[in-house]
């Protein structure tokens, strides 16, 4: 009754009633009971075809300055195939402890990749941080005893126990670019400019030296591997193996505090393919 109504007045009534809410009414309900068809599915470039990789990070300049390096130089796909990918580093001032990196990181991804990233410094809740990690599927990469170790791989090899102390790290990476001659200097451990261009084209040599040193662990076990994991598939996702996801090749039993020197950043840069294994 009322939607005839409403169609009379619109015909009869006066011109001013043509915009009225009772004509607009019957505009609105134009072809009701018909089923609503579907949304169109959005354009292929407009779905997530890329990774997501939440990543926290220890120290608070030099790992979020070498992520974000990776996401200029690398996540746009133009050198790894297709393959895009996009870190979001986690830090806070002070930077975390290891097992605060790793919480902060698992609280944040969601459905997303969660990485840690920590040094061995003079910590004291790395294990802690590890069982962590592995209860909830978080991936690690420990350096020791230094993140700075990762940078220097990518000029030359280093080997010796440190025990926990950089020093030596540091005065080594000072010495093998000119980019890094004042790195550390008055608290200047950034990774720009200068510095982010020094490593350009050297990554598979670092990823070749790291995992020798891992071959070289005192343990007498350890040996760097890789394995599929299948993961990180998403709608949208260009046609590919599953990503590489490679153990650190520690042995199970090789207490992580004892892999001195070693780092496992080499798995990053694997998992996202901007270095074969």
């Amino acid at each position: 009754m009322s939607t005839r109504g409403g169609q009379q007045q619109g015909q009869h009534g006066d011109q001013g009633q043509a915009d009225e809410s009772p004509r607009r009414k019957r505009k609105s309900r134009k072809g009701e009971g018909k089923p609503l068809a579907p949304p169109e599915p959005p354009p292929l470039a407009d779905t997530r075809a890329q990774r997501v990789l939440y990543i926290g990070c220890e120290g608070e300049s030099t790992e979020p300055d070498y992520l974000n390096h990776l996401n200029e130089r690398f996540g746009d796909g133009k050198l790894t195939g297709g393959r895009r990918f996009k870190i979001q580093p986690m830090y806070t001032s002070n930077g975390y402890t290891p097992s605060r990196a790793v919480a902060a990181v698992q609280n944040r991804a969601g459905e997303d990749e969660a990485w840690a990233l920590f040094d061995r410094d003079e910590h004291h809740d790395i294990a802690d941080a590890v069982k962590l990690a592995t209860e909830q599927g978080t991936e690690v990469c420990f350096s020791h005893p230094s993140f700075e170790l990762w940078l220097l791989l990518h000029f030359q090899d280093f080997g010796g126990r440190r025990s926990g102390k950089n020093k030596d790290v540091i005065a080594a990476l000072r010495k093998a670019d000119p980019a890094y001659a004042k790195f550390d200097d008055r608290g200047n451990k950034s990774i720009k400019d200068k510095r982010r261009t020094a490593l350009d084209d050297k990554e598979s040599g670092a990823v070749s030296r790291a995992r020798r040193m891992v071959k070289q662990c005192e343990h007498g076990r350890c040996e760097t591997r890789s394995t599929r994991k299948d993961r990180n598939q998403w709608p949208g996702a260009p046609e590919r193996p599953d990503p590489l996801i490679p153990h650190s090749g520690h042995a199970a039993d090789c207490p992580v505090l004892d892999r001195d020197p070693s780092t496992d950043v080499w798995r990053l840069l694997v998992s996202l393919e901007i270095v074969d294994a």
